[in-house]
C-alpha cells in the first residue's frame, strides 16, 4: 500500500484528494492545523521542519506520494503569511522530503498550484528574486508593503514562483526517479474561497471569475486529476502544470500557453 504525505489534508482540495487517494489504495498521512495525523503550522520554518520531522518518522524515511495542498488566499493578513505558506510551505518540503520519495515505490508528488499562477509573468513578479534565493523575510516585506495590493501580489504572485520552482526541479527530480507535476486550479468552491467571498475587498472580483463552463469547480473534481498524476496511468507525465479551471485561462490567454 503506497504511504502518502498530504498537506492541507483536512479541507477543501486536500481533503478531497485525500478520500481519492485512499479510495485508490493509498495509506495517508495527513498534515493540517487540527484533524490530521500530523499538526504542523507550515507559515513558519520551525513548523515545517517539524512537519518533515514528523511525516519521516511516521513513514520510516520512505515515502511513496506526497501531494502538497496547503495554501492560503488573499484575503489573509497580514499577506505575508500567505507567501510563507504558499511558497515555503511547498518547497521546503519537497526538498526535504525528496530523499524519501526516492526509496519509495514509483514515487510521486503533486503540487497545488493555481491559474493565477499564469496571471503575474515571473518576469514581472516583484517576488521572483528573493523566493528564487530563499529570502523569506524579504518577500515578506515585499507583500507587506504592497499596501491594497499586498494580498493579490502575495497570492498570485507566490503561485506563480511555485509553479517555477516545480519545473525547475523536474530534471533533477527526473533523474532522482521521482515524478512531479502541479495542478492549477480554477475558482473551486472550498472554504478557502468562501473566506474571499466573505471579505468585500475580493468578493467580487472573485463572483465575477466564472469560466466557460458556467461553474466553479467541486473540490472532487481538483483531486481526481491528482488522483491521475500519482498513478501508474501518468507515468510519463513529468515537470507538467495541469490547468483544471473550466476553460477560463483559455479564455482569458488563448494564444499563451
Amino acid at each position: 500500500m503506497p504511504c502518502t504525505l498530504i498537506t492541507g489534508s483536512a479541507s477543501g482540495i486536500g481533503a478531497a484528494a485525500r478520500e481519492a487517494l485512499v479510495a485508490a489504495g493509498h495509506d495517508v498521512i495527513g498534515v493540517d492545523l487540527r484533524n490530521a495525523e500530523i499538526i504542523g503550522d507550515l507559515s513558519t520554518a520551525a513548523g515545517r521542519a517539524q512537519v518533515i520531522a514528523a511525516a519521516l518518522q511516521r513513514c520510516g524515511g520512505r515515502l511513496d506520494g506526497l501531494v502538497l495542498c496547503a495554501g492560503l488566499g488573499a484575503q489573509v493578513q497580514p499577506p505575508s503569511l500567505t507567501v510563507s505558506v504558499n511558497y515555503f510551505g511547498a518547497v521546503e518540503l519537497l526538498d526535504g522530503l525528496l530523499p524519501a520519495l526516492q526509496r519509495g515505490a514509483q514515487p510521486a508528488a503533486v503540487v497545488i498550484s493555481s491559474v493565477a499562477s499564469a496571471h503575474l509573468p515571473w518576469d514581472r513578479n516583484p517576488l521572483a528574486a528573493a523566493l528564487e534565493a530563499g529570502d523569506e523575510a524579504k518577500a515578506q516585506a515585499v507583500v507587506n508593503g504592497a499596501g491594497p495590493q499586498g494580498g493579490n501580489l502575495a497570492y498570485a504572485g507566490s503561485k506563480n514562483a511555485l509553479t517555477v520552482a516545480v519545473r525547475r526541479r523536474a530534471p533533477a527530480w527526473g533523474r532522482a526517479g521521482v515524478r512531479l507535476n502541479s495542478v492549477a486550479p480554477g475558482a473551486t468552491e472550498t472554504p478557502l474561497l468562501q473566506a474571499g467571498l466573505d471579505d468585500p475587498r475580493y468578493a467580487e472580483a472573485i463572483q465575477k471569475f466564472i469560466p466557460p463552463l458556467g461553474r466553479r469547480a467541486e473540490p472532487a473534481e481538483i483531486a481526481s486529476v491528482v488522483a491521475f498524476l500519482m498513478g501508474p496511468a501518468a507515468s510519463y507525465v513529468h515537470g507538467a502544470q495541469i490547468v483544471v479551471d473550466g476553460g477560463i485561462d483559455a479564455a482569458g490567454r488563448p494564444t499563451q500557453f
